[in-house]
């Protein structure tokens, strides 16, 4: 009899455990996403780093990084590898635009949803673009200069004439320029690599010695062209515009001889990318295009940005 009741006991006591197993709730995976970068040379992509990572984190999930180091084909690669590792959405700064979207649409075939970053991609099956409109932030630049800008002027722009999102912010700034008061001399190409673009600029100023001012279309194109107006002697005769700050655009801003720049919040761009990431990734839907809107950074609201340098 008492052994009847034990194994009685005993079936009780494994049923009720059973269920009270069943009951527990179930410990979900962390999500894994990966963010293929341009470069960590620029501030601009530490920053979206910086800001991926944060979203990453505040959500619970991982996030990997990888740094082509401005060579297209690895972006590819990367993707690839990404697709075999199986994580859960892929955000992309795409080098070219155009050669990347095989992997893109590789990775959409195994199910992993890929947003673009700042880089415009073509029509494709990726799920979002994040940034900024690139040709209207370099028309709202275009029209301080003409605001502020008195009389005749010669401009040269020192561009990366391999990058579309480069392209349409040359575009869009020389676009918006008054014509009746502004000749655009030249542009010239410095490959978004600040040492390139540094002699680029160089011989630019070297060429037309009566410019009076230079767009520069990114940081590499900036950063360049501001050593190069310092190696030639040039602050007191140049005025430079451009995108993206850095320490040196600032200390160039109190010198007085860079008046403006366009200032995105490569933060913001992507944590933005994560965040959608996240959405999709749950079965769930984000806007087409999410738009991070910019700044004109003058010598009269740089203050508000030296925090970011310190």
């Amino acid at each position: 009899m008492s052994s009847t009741i034990d194994r009685r006991k005993l079936g009780a006591l494994l049923i009720s455990s059973a269920v009270g197993l069943a009951a527990l709730p179930s410990v979900a995976q962390a999500k894994t996403f990966a963010l293929v970068q341009i470069n960590q040379q620029a501030l601009f992509f530490n920053e979206m780093n910086r800001g991926a990572e944060e979203a990453a984190k505040a959500m619970g999930a991982d996030l990997q990084v990888f740094n082509a180091n401005n060579v297209s084909s690895d972006q590819n690669s990367a993707i690839e590898t990404y697709i075999q590792e199986g994580v859960d959405g892929i955000a992309v700064v795409a080098i070219d635009v155009n050669g990347i979207m095989p992997a893109i649409e590789q990775a959409d075939a195994a199910g992993i949803p890929v947003v673009g970053i700042d880089a415009v991609l073509p029509e494709g099956p990726q799920k979002a673009q994040v940034g900024v409109d690139n040709a209207e932030a370099g028309a709202q630049l275009a029209a301080y200069y003409n605001d502020t800008v008195e009389g005749e002027t010669k401009l040269g722009v020192v561009a990366a004439l391999n990058s579309l999102t480069q392209n349409m912010r040359r575009d869009g700034f020389v676009g918006a320029l008054d014509t009746d008061r502004v000749e655009v001399i030249n542009t010239v190409d410095g490959q978004n690599v600040q040492d390139l673009a540094l002699s680029a600029a160089e011989n630019l100023m070297i060429a037309n010695p009566d410019l009076d001012a230079i767009y520069a279309t990114g940081e590499p194109a900036l950063m360049g062209t501001i050593a190069a107006v310092a190696s030639q002697g040039k602050q007191g005769d140049l005025s430079l515009y451009g995108w993206d700050l850095t320490q040196q655009a600032i200390d160039a801003i109190d010198q007085g001889y860079v008046k403006g720049i366009v200032q995105q919040d490569p933060s913001a761009m992507g944590a933005a990318a994560i965040e959608a990431l996240n959405t999709l990734s749950d079965g769930g839907e984000v806007e087409a295009n999410i738009s991070v809107p910019v700044t004109i950074v003058t010598q009269e609201n740089v203050d508000a940005f030296r925090g970011l340098f310190q």
